[in-house]
């Protein structure tokens, strides 16, 4: 069984990194000391369910934990610098800072490596997340000690609900464009301006036009989805959101 650190403080280390091509040290006070973070930790940069789900959920959600008063989110792996680095550029992260925990150090001090020699990974972080502040451990969402990765509770939402349980999650956007594109200049302004997170999809680029005309059984741009209902172009936006 893992044993939770709520109460305790982090452990000191130093966390090797590198930063627009020069190292850089960064100590456990550096990221923790006078702030409000959340850390979440994975077995590998890269690997399917850290990538599709667990990142992304946490990037998209920062400026919702913004409002909450949390000052940065770092996302914990038993991988180096290059890799991480590699990986939060892959998926766009931005809002996500990566740390390297390369020798495990972190990691073994959080009680919380684990041995998958047997996928070839080696030591590696089991699956957590934390709520930090200003160097002490609040609240800890450990994954339950079974076989294979479990991804139950230290997901972004989950957290989320402990920091802000009155809070009601927006309906996921997406909105198909194309470059060039006035209407979807438009769309996009709308919805910035009603302080509505979205994803866009730009044709020629994420998607083609036999996927947009698959999906929306139209071509024309841009075309828009609300929690999973296409919504229309920019005027049937107007209409919805008024």
């Amino acid at each position: 069984m893992f044993t939770s650190k709520e109460g305790q403080t982090v452990p000191k280390v130093t966390f090797r990194t590198r930063r627009e091509d020069r190292w850089q040290y960064l100590s456990s006070d550096d990221l923790f000391r006078g702030k409000n973070v959340i850390v979440f930790s994975l077995p590998g940069a890269f690997t399917p369910t850290c990538s599709s789900s667990h990142l992304p959920r946490y990037n998209e959600l920062f400026p919702v934990f913004q409002n909450y008063g949390i000052d940065a989110i770092y996302c914990i792996s038993v991988n180096d610098t290059f890799v991480m680095n590699a990986w939060k550029a892959d998926l766009d992260a931005e809002n996500i800072q990566v740390i390297p925990d390369g020798n495990g150090e972190f990691t073994e001090a959080m009680g919380l490596l684990v041995d998958k020699s047997d996928l070839g990974f080696g030591k590696r972080s089991w699956r957590y997340s934390m709520l930090v502040k200003n160097s002490v451990i609040e609240k800890m969402f450990i994954e339950p000690d079974e076989p294979g990765d479990p991804f139950k509770v230290s997901d972004a939402d989950t957290i989320l609900k402990h920091i802000a349980p009155s809070h009601k999650a927006q309906e996921s956007i997406v909105v198909f464009t194309r470059p060039g594109c006035s209407y979807c200049t438009k769309a996009k302004a709308t919805l910035s301006e009603r302080g509505l997170e979205y994803e866009e999809i730009v044709l020629g680029k994420d998607a083609s036009i036999v996927g947009l005309r698959a999906i929306t059984q139209g071509t024309t741009t841009p075309q828009i989805f609300i929690g999973g209902k296409l919504i229309g172009g920019s005027e049937e936006l107007d209409v919805h959101l008024n």
